[in-house]
Formats: structure tokens, C-alpha cells, sequence
């Protein structure tokens, strides 16, 4: 696929996906999850994995990863899907997390994949707030799991997003 018939969503895609791409931007961006060690291990328009480990920089004193690491990487698997939608778009979207819900089942230790399924949904709000330039919310839910297999915390982040239409 040629580079000029991409979207720019897959334009996205494309720089998350590449760990040197996307450790330049969490070092200018987001330097936190740069330095909690959150990784994205897959990206596309449906879905979004990101992981963090237990270590050092993101543990608490009752030996497991601290719920605001937690957090990061959970919020993490929902905004990549937000920011595909909105990366260049045309008109301007912009984003915001304006409510955020969690539930945690077990210590998190080891390394933690917080997966979210809901990229069609933020896909179809981004549309209709560039159609009509009203602002929308979307609800995406990122589910934590263990190298176990154990559901370790679910976290719902309600999403804000409204097109900055020209007058």
C-alpha cells in the first residue's frame, strides 16, 4: 500500500507501532509512561494492547504496581484508539478524558496487558463530531491481564471529543 493512499489513522498506526517512533513521543509527551516502561504491543482500528511490568519506578510498598501506573497503561490502550481518530483530522478533533471508573481483582505483579476492544465505537464518535461538529462521548473499557491469565483491574475512561468546525 502506497504511503499517499494510507488514512490517517493508519498513518498513526503506523508511528505507534514503531517502539523507537513511539518512545520519542512518550519521552516528549507523555514522559511518566515513558518512565513507568509502558509499551504498546499491537495497534489496529478495532484494538488496542499496552503492557507495564513491575519494577522500580512504578512500584508501591505492598510489592505490586502502583494503581496510578495501572492507570497509565490502561488509559493508554483507550487513547491510542482516540488519538487515530483525531491524528490530523480534518476538521481538528480534540480529546479529553472526563470521567474515569475502575475495579481492581488482584495484586498486579509481573508484567500487566491492558487490552481495550472499542476502537469501532471511538471510531463512529469521532465521525459523527467531525460530521456535525457536536461534541460527543464514547465510553472505552480496558481490561488488565496477568501473565496468568487473571483479570487484574477494569478500568472505563469516558472520552470527550469535539470537532473544531471552521465558521
Amino acid at each position: 500500500m502506497a504511503t499517499s493512499t494510507l488514512t490517517t489513522a493508519d498513518q498513526f498506526r503506523s508511528i505507534a507501532s514503531s517502539p523507537s517512533k513511539l518512545r520519542l513521543f512518550m519521552l516528549s509527551s507523555l514522559p511518566m509512561a515513558y518512565l513507568a516502561g509502558l509499551r504498546v504491543k499491537s495497534l489496529a482500528e478495532e484494538r488496542a494492547v499496552v503492557t507495564i511490568s513491575y519494577k522500580y519506578l512504578n512500584k508501591n510498598p505492598f510489592k505490586s504496581i502502583y494503581f496510578a501506573s495501572l492507570s497509565m497503561a490502561a488509559e493508554l490502550s483507550t487513547g491510542l484508539l482516540c488519538m487515530a481518530q483525531t491524528y490530523k483530522a480534518d476538521p481538528a478533533v480534540s480529546m479529553l478524558v472526563v470521567h474515569m471508573e475502575a475495579d481492581f481483582m488482584k495484586k498486579a505483579v509481573g508484567r500487566i496487558t491492558f487490552s481495550c476492544e472499542d476502537g469501532l465505537a471511538i471510531k463512529a464518535a469521532a465521525d459523527q463530531t467531525k460530521a456535525t461538529g457536536a461534541g460527543v462521548t464514547v465510553v472505552a473499557t480496558s481490561t488488565g491481564i496477568d501473565e496468568t491469565g487473571d483479570k487484574v483491574a477494569e478500568f472505563r475512561f469516558t472520552w470527550s471529543m469535539k470537532a473544531k468546525l471552521k465558521k
